[in-house]
């Protein structure tokens, strides 16, 4: 017997065979079960996502020896050959090639004919919106008032074509895309029942590729078990499809986070030698920035199981605690107009590179707040740009290697500028006894910390230290934040902190906080600055004169401090 493909093989053959699509489902198993059957039904959606079997089950659901049932006994001899597609009134019509006027009045002039065997005539036409006008307009008064002995099923996935005539006298049904794990869950069921060795990674990445599509699902697993003679494997099923492993992404944005071209120049040779499809990569690249992107606002999703979060969940959470939100987001949208820019590129590999280039040319500088001396790119170069052009180049050339002295993600969180002068280090090492109010906001502003525990520390002050039980208040308009989970975060980072164990213990103040908060200070010295801004622009002799000459004014909004 020839081999026959899983498509096929596994086709459903019972409306509890069908794998989603519950709100479809739910009408036609009602009407069936109710015999309330309308005469037209219209199924539409992109391809792959059972619109043609479920008509065949409805045929099957109407034309059963045993009677009309949701449950067809699928051992009649009617069953059988509509599972066969021997059924003589089930008629198929593919409408792409039979788009004419003359062929639907062919078709429609067996209407009035009673069914030979069965207890309805049924007419599936497939993609139905291939119809002409005219084909269309023939068809209009049959479908309105058919005999009672015909059905007519119809599938599209461009359901926008077909006129408002036609839409007005179908029941139509849309159907959905399958979701990932619905695919992946599937396919591991076939793939157990058929005693096939698989790496649940491998069904991922599958059910990833296919868009939605079951359809297309079976084919790239058909596909990837011959690739793999007879097992099919992560690593196997990256090279059948040109993608790029979890690893490889995870290790590129920690390359690009380190300010490290090489590596990640290097990560691009692979891709190509590895023969891989960079507009993949580019869209792989967006789902692992979305990912950490997520876990960083909603950290609760760190064991859910959607797209972002279903696989190699606990790297993606590492990098979402080690890289800021801001440089995640810009990320995101440089990878973006990447993608979009590709196509323009000379080649698929230099539009990639540009892409990394650029990532990693515009994010933002990081500071080392443990190193204050001055390097020459921080050096006010106003007087050196007229007068010694030579030595600002020499001075450009001396700081190009700065970034690669930014600590590694593995070392370091990401350190958060500092707005103001803070206590030397070693009072983080200081003895429980010496932690108070004064040194509270040095100690949390180098915690690692991100997403709802860093704005917990941000905005909690430091009331009390009793036997190592460190006592916050929160305003009620933060209370939010003090989440068991944030809290929890807040309380390790600290230990790790001071060298020993603290508890943590937040409660809310509705009194005025007598001890700052890092978002006060904050908003304070942003005042400040706003301030300083304004006065060094009306004190300034250039301005004044401007001013004079032109008799303009300053708009004080476009004032930024720098």
């Amino acid at each position: 017997m020839s081999y026959l493909v899983l498509a096929r093989k596994w086709r459903p053959k019972t409306f509890s065979e069908v794998i989603g699509q519950q709100h479809v489902l739910r009408a036609l198993i009602n009407g069936l079960d109710q015999d309330r059957l309308h005469h037209a039904f219209l199924f539409a959606g992109t391809r792959g996502v059972g619109k043609t079997t479920l008509a065949r089950i409805l045929a099957k659901s109407l034309n059963c020896e045993k009677g009309v049932s949701s449950t067809p006994c699928g051992e009649c001899q009617s069953c059988q050959e509509v599972d066969s597609g021997r059924f003589v009134d089930l008629i198929e019509v593919d409408a792409a090639s039979r788009t004419k006027v003359d062929d639907t009045r062919e078709l429609l002039d067996n209407v009035q004919y009673a069914p030979s065997r069965g207890r309805y005539k049924v007419y599936l036409i497939d993609e139905v919106h291939m119809l002409s006008t005219h084909s269309f307009n023939a068809l209009l008064k049959t479908l309105e008032e058919p005999p009672p002995h015909v059905k007519f099923l119809f599938a599209t996935t461009d359901p926008q074509k077909l006129p408002v005539t036609i839409l007005s006298r179908c029941l139509q049904f849309n159907l959905r895309r399958l979701d990932i794990s619905q695919i992946s869950g599937h396919l591991a069921n076939i793939l157990q029942q058929e005693s096939i060795e698989f790496e649940a990674e491998a069904l991922t990445e599958i059910a990833r590729a296919a868009d939605g599509s079951m359809r297309d699902a079976l084919s790239l697993l058909d596909q990837a078990i011959s690739f793999g003679a007879g097992s099919v494997t992560t690593e196997n099923v990256h090279e059948m499809l040109g993608s790029i492993s979890q690893q490889q992404l995870h290790s590129l944005v920690a390359a690009l986070f380190n300010q490290d071209p090489q590596a990640a120049l290097q990560q691009s040779d692979e891709l190509s030698a590895q023969g891989r499809d960079f507009k993949k990569t580019l869209d792989e690249l967006l789902l692992t920035l979305q990912g950490i992107a997520t876990l960083q606002l909603v950290p609760d999703l760190e064991e859910s199981d959607s797209a972002s979060a279903s696989s190699n969940s606990e790297q993606l959470s590492l990098l979402s605690q080690q890289i800021p939100a801001e440089t995640i987001q810009l990320l995101y949208q440089i990878a973006l107009h990447g993608k979009r820019d590709l196509a323009y590129a000379a080649d698929p590999k230099s539009g990639f590179d540009m892409t990394l280039l650029r990532m990693l040319s515009f994010q933002p500088m990081k500071i080392d707040t443990n190193n204050t001396a001055v390097t020459p790119s921080a050096k006010p170069q106003t007087a050196e740009i007229n007068n010694k052009p030579k030595e600002t180049a020499q001075q450009q050339a001396y700081t190009e290697p700065a970034p690669k002295q930014v600590p590694k993600i593995a070392e370091s969180a990401p350190i958060i500028e500092p707005t103001k002068p803070t206590a030397p280090a070693a009072a983080i090492n200081n003895n429980a006894a010496e932690i108070n109010s004064e040194n509270w906001l040095a100690i949390t502003e180098r915690l690692k910390l991100t997403a709802f525990s860093r704005q917990l520390a941000d905005n909690a002050s430091f009331t009390a230290l009793e036997d190592k039980t460190i006592s916050l208040a929160i305003s009620p308009e933060f209370a939010h934040l003090a989440n068991d989970k944030a809290i929890s975060r807040l309380q390790s980072a600290l230990s790790t902190a001071l060298q020993y164990d603290v508890k943590l213990r937040v409660q809310q103040d509705e009194t005025p906080q007598s001890s700052p908060t890092l978002a006060t200070e904050r908003a304070e010295q942003s005042k400040v600055s706003q301030q300083n801004a304004k006065d060094a622009i009306y004190n300034d002799p250039a301005v004044a004169a401007l001013k004079n000459a032109f008799n303009g004014e300053v708009i004080e909004s476009t004032i930024k401090p720098i």
